[in-house]
């Protein structure tokens, strides 16, 4: 991706419903060589879908992902939203939703104006009182109904998972990318949430990119599930299907089910 062409994004009537991957390669340099971190991936979620991407710690999953935003630059490929090629567009102009491990709330405003944050700039923010119907609406929808004065400091580790996922989702963005949101809550709760998140998704009629190391977790979030190892897509199917063929050996070996 060539950072000397000022992007623009496009017109929402050229906007298609679908994200397209194509040939994505992420590199990161390195003292004597560089390293491959995301290898000729060719990928796509479509309207209305949750996609899962599972692999092992440091399978070029996160960094697929970044790529998908315009966080981290690709060595080659496109990312194309309904054929619109927005490789050069800025991360800000995509259209597309952030949602972190750590939540990244702040705990200097209360849990309603962590929401109203994520409202800047679009329609729902344009009053005070619009601002408000909208971090109600979700704050509801994510199971925090009242939660709005409480102060961050006060919030449980799932409750802030659900706040920051509030926040996200309230811009309406296009496509939520979800990167190991619930990687640091422990498993009683990541099963939980799991179950929540896909809810919250599809009532919200979000589609998302689910970045997960946890086989039950993104079973339970996904309508598909694509399994990265080394740089490397390699099999896409729901979750049934994977269980019934994963493919190769190895991620039947990373699945758990054995030779």
């Amino acid at each position: 991706m060539r950072n000397d062409v000022e992007a623009t994004a496009p017109r929402p009537d050229r906007m298609g419903s679908g994200l397209r991957v194509e040939d994505a390669t992420v590199r990161y340099p390195g003292r004597t060589a560089s390293t491959l971190a995301v290898d000729d991936v060719t990928l796509g979620v479509e309207a209305g879908e949750v996609l899962a991407l599972l692999g092992p710690s440091g399978c070029g999953k996160s960094s697929l992902l970044r790529a998908v935003a315009g966080l981290e630059p690709m060595a080659a490929g496109r990312v194309l939203w309904g054929g619109v090629d927005l490789t050069r567009v800025p991360v800000h102009r995509r259209g597309f939703g952030l949602m972190f491990q750590d939540g990244q709330l702040f705990p200097h405003r209360d849990v309603a104006g962590n929401v109203a944050y994520g409202l800047r700039g679009t329609s729902f923010g344009a009053t005070r009182a619009s601002r408000a119907e909208r971090v109600a609406e979700m704050l509801d929808l994510v199971g925090l109904d009242g939660f709005g004065a409480r102060s961050i400091s006060t919030l449980s580790g799932g409750q802030a998972q659900r706040v920051a996922l509030a926040r996200a989702l309230a811009p309406q963005p296009r496509l939520l990318l979800l990167d190991e949101p619930l990687s640091s809550l422990d498993r009683r709760l990541r099963e939980e949430l799991a179950v929540d998140v896909a809810r919250v998704l599809r009532e919200a009629g979000t589609m998302a990119l689910y970045v997960t190391h946890d086989h039950d977790e993104a079973f339970a979030v996904a309508d598909r599930v694509a399994v990265m190892i080394d740089g490397r897509v390699r099999r896409v199917a729901g979750p049934a299907e994977l269980v019934a063929d994963p493919g190769d050996a190895e991620v039947a070996e990373f699945l758990g089910l054995g030779s």
